[in-house]
């Protein structure tokens, strides 16, 4: 139908663009992983197991990879408890004002990621909103300092700046569900609850797999909410990865610490793929 000149005009400039700036930035990740670092700040390009040895060895590194898989798990299950109840009401009883109220929940996109995050800085602050609220009511007679500098806080930011992420897939889910399926439960004498948790909500899986996986796997590599908000006990291990990369001059540790994040996510991606096809309507 299109000739090959034109196939081509179209094919080779994406596959181009992905290629150097996506697989070659990769195999140089996967080439410095295997690389070492002299006393004196120089990489030695003699291909090792060291960086991966060091990996498993030092608990510092899997510590701070479990409490970043926590977070994100955290950050993934309020997301969804938030998202899904939002976009079954959209989809069932949005009405007239369905595209205003989805744009409403789409126009936090629009804003900086780092201006929502100092928003929330400012509000779990000692002087902050929330603590000068809990003061005045008199649940609290002096600031909470717990509120930041915490995971509780890195989780509720995140919470906050992904939560539209697993919104999307999950109101794609629901509006793609039969609405001749929901009727015919109602005719055989289904109640809504029975009819949600046997027709609507196995018919909705595929969009929370998605809605998942979304949250998980960007609240993982997030390093800028544990940076501003997470303190000590907040640090995730995409901190150590900038910091590797940074003052610590490591680049090949970095780059192992990099490339078993990245095996966690594409593994991740596969199973969240598998899913998908095995619980979609067809």
């Amino acid at each position: 139908m299109f000739s090959r000149a034109y196939r081509s005009a179209v094919t080779v400039p994406p596959l181009t663009w992905v290629i150097i700036f996506l697989l070659v930035p990769y195999v140089i990740m996967f080439c410095y992983s295997f690389w070492s670092v002299t006393p004196s700040q120089t990489i030695v390009h003699f291909w090792n197991l060291d960086n991966y040895k060091e990996l498993l060895q030092k608990p510092l590194y899997w510590e701070t990879l479990l409490r970043s898989m926590w977070i994100a798990v955290r950050v993934m299950l309020f997301s969804l408890l938030l998202g899904y109840p939002l976009a079954y009401f959209l989809s069932f009883y949005g009405g007239k004002r369905k595209d205003l109220l989805y744009q409403m929940v789409i126009i936090p996109l629009w804003v900086s990621y780092l201006v929502r995050a100092y928003a929330w800085k400012t509000i779990l602050g000692s002087d902050g909103v929330l603590n000068a609220v809990l003061q005045y009511v008199h649940l609290i007679h002096e600031p909470a300092n717990f509120l930041l500098y915490s995971p509780f806080a890195v989780v509720l930011t995140l919470t906050h700046i992904y939560t539209p992420f697993a919104f999307l897939p999950v109101y794609a889910a629901l509006e793609h569900v039969p609405r001749n399926l929901i009727e015919a439960s109602h005719d055989l004498g289904a109640t809504p609850s029975q009819t949600f948790w046997k027709v609507i909500f196995p018919l909705s899986i595929p969009g929370v797999v998605a809605g998942a996986t979304f949250a998980f796997v960007l609240s993982l590599g997030d390093f800028l909410a544990p940076l501003l908000l997470g303190g000590p006990s907040g640090i995730m291990i995409s901190n150590i990865v900038v910091s590797l990369f940074g003052a610590a001059y490591n680049w090949p540790l970095g780059a192992a610490i990099s490339l078993g994040m990245l095996i966690i996510v594409v593994s991740l991606l596969f199973l969240s793929e598998r899913l998908e096809k095995r619980w979609s309507y067809s």
